[in-house]
């Protein structure tokens, strides 16, 4: 398969508020509003956070569908512990990165017992 370049454009449109553009998609980012923000859209960390788990259910059912176990259904939840003191300027010994995260997957699915292998190895992918 050959490899493709996505674009996105991310332009402020006013104080946190971000209008964030791909394809023909468009969506807001903005801060809530104890950090400045107007509160009208997710913020940049949890749109990452988002993100990532958009991609482990794409992977998770990709690989399921390739080794044929009907996945009924998939659900990342993900945390994201930063402390927003640093880009507010309040504490410049705070770092400015998601310190911690925690990922948690909930699999709905029917497999057959001589497919539980597969399916360790679906979970094994799934974390890295």
């Amino acid at each position: 398969m050959a490899k493709e370049t996505f674009h996105a454009v991310a332009q402020s449109i006013g104080r946190m508020k971000v209008s964030c553009t791909s394809r023909n998609f468009e969506f807001i980012l903005d801060e809530p509003k104890n950090l400045g923000g107007s509160d009208e859209g997710m913020n940049p960390i949890e749109a990452l956070l988002a993100s990532l788990g958009a991609c482990k259910v794409i992977v998770a059912r990709s690989f399921a569908k390739v080794q044929g176990i009907n996945l009924n259904d998939i659900r990342v939840e993900i945390d994201g512990v930063l402390d927003p003191d640093g880009f507010i300027g309040k504490n410049k010994a705070a770092k400015i990165a998601i310190l911690q995260s925690y990922l948690n997957f909930i699999l709905k699915l029917i497999i057959l017992m001589k497919r539980f292998q597969i399916l360790s190895h679906l979970l094994i992918v799934l974390v890295r």
